[in-house]
């Protein structure tokens, strides 16, 4: 599949492909992925703070198992059905 400068995919509707297509003819977006961290929309990079992460990552990892020993299978089957139901909804 083709991707943007980014690495977006490109888009499927021909107004928005030939959008793209002027930005990329007139420099505002670069075809390369290498040129494009240096666009001016590209937003800055900001450092995570160590402390926050490790703290997220402990809380991740130990949440969604104490959640689940706490559910009666009942609960699981129901959150099952509601999952399966979203996943196969008709949006059309």
């Amino acid at each position: 599949m083709a991707r943007g400068p980014r690495g977006e995919k490109r888009p499927h509707d021909p107004a928005a492909a030939a959008v793209m297509v002027a930005r990329i003819a007139t420099g505002e977006l670069s075809e390369s992925l290498d040129d494009s961290v240096t666009n001016e929309d590209a937003a800055p990079h900001k450092p995570k703070n160590p402390a926050a992460v490790a703290l997220g990552k402990l809380g991740g990892q130990r949440g969604g198992r104490a959640r689940a020993e706490k559910l009666s299978a009942d609960e699981r089957s129901e959150i099952a059905r509601r999952a399966a139901s979203a996943r196969w909804k008709d949006d059309r």
